[in-house]
């Protein structure tokens, strides 16, 4: 990279990025960070919340030799009843060395690409390999992130799907009409082999009766203190691996069973970083209930914002300015 193009800050918008996330491309660089960040080539903090009153933010900054990021992102539940996304992000890419903004990009997809991508590596380790079924509880933007990662793994023949709103899951079913989908009540869904939950939930809606032994859950929808979609039973009879111990026990699915004394940190078997370095082992058995607690973290959003940095510098898109002031 030449001094010129040091000196100026690429902006990327929503529609520059379009085209530029490929999912394949997204896990494989995800997973490649959860591998380097056992060994310790990344570094990031907790995530930091700031509450408001309609919802939150959280701030999630990374760090790996030449490049940092920090993502601003938010949850706003109601935001759809305003024709905006419930969840929005902004990230900002950095030289490591000088602190220079590289560029500052949208960051809405690249959380939705980044979150499937790293349920799918979960399922990849911790799902049964002939998982056919797919659950997803939810039918949200992070549903069609789910269904294409679990899609680069898994030789999905039936998806069932679940929202409380009918016409999500229709609208979900119509945008893959050669997929077999089906909106399934919740109860059908959870019997999946594999079963996404995304929801906002702040009170357990997945019983452990519904679960079938062997099956993999990805808890996505609990990110922050008080949130928790699965009866306590379903983790108490499964293994559970986490993708940030830290982040988990503050505002993950397994934060409020540890509240009530109902879930002890001891039982969780490891994270996301050790089962992927092979410093502990995936699925065990066949009949055994697993359960990813996915808080998302920042290394996730670093990984993917370097891809989309270079591929952008390859193509030619977003706007290059003079951010800073620089001489």
């Amino acid at each position: 990279m030449g001094t010129d193009d040091m000196l100026k800050t690429l902006i990327l918008s929503a529609k520059d990025l379009k085209g530029l996330l490929r999912m394949g491309e997204v896990m494989s660089a995800v997973e490649e960070a959860f591998r380097a960040y056992g060994e310790g080539k990344l570094w990031m903090p907790p995530k930091a919340y700031l509450g408001v009153e309609e919802g939150d933010f959280r701030a999630m900054p990374a760090c790996m030799a030449g490049a940092a990021s920090i993502k601003w992102v938010n949850f706003h539940p109601h935001n759809r009843s305003k024709g905006l996304p419930t969840v929005m992000g902004v990230l900002i890419y950095s030289d490591s060395e000088t602190g220079y903004p590289l560029a500052v990009m949208d960051a809405t997809e690249i959380t939705a690409y980044r979150t499937g991508a790293t349920a799918a590596i979960a399922s990849k380790y911790l799902a049964r390999r002939d998982s056919r079924t797919l659950g997803l509880v939810g039918a949200g933007r992070q549903a069609y992130s789910q269904l294409r990662a679990h899609a680069e793994i898994f030789k999905l023949e039936l998806i069932r799907i679940y929202d409380i709103r009918p016409e999500a899951s229709q609208q979900f079913a119509e945008f893959f009409p050669h997929r077999r989908i089906e909106a399934c009540p919740l109860e059908e869904t959870a019997s999946s082999d594999i079963v996404c939950t995304m929801t906002p939930a702040r009170e357990p809606i997945i019983k452990r009766e519904w679960i079938r032994n062997g099956t993999h859950i990805n808890a996505i929808g609990a990110d922050a203190e008080g949130k928790e979609e699965l009866d306590t039973a379903v983790l108490n009879s499964a293994t559970v691996v986490v993708d940030d111990l830290r982040q988990a026990t503050a505002g993950g699915e397994i934060n409020v069973p540890i509240k009530k004394g109902m879930f002890d940190l001891e039982q969780v078997y490891a994270t996301l970083t050790q089962v992927v370095t092979s410093e502990k082992r995936g699925r065990k058995a066949d009949d055994e209930i697993t359960v990813f607690d996915s808080t998302g973290i920042a290394i996730e959003d670093l990984a993917t914002a370097k891809l989309v940095y270079e591929k952008a510098q390859q193509e030619g898109r977003g706007l290059a300015i003079e951010l800073v002031e620089t001489g």
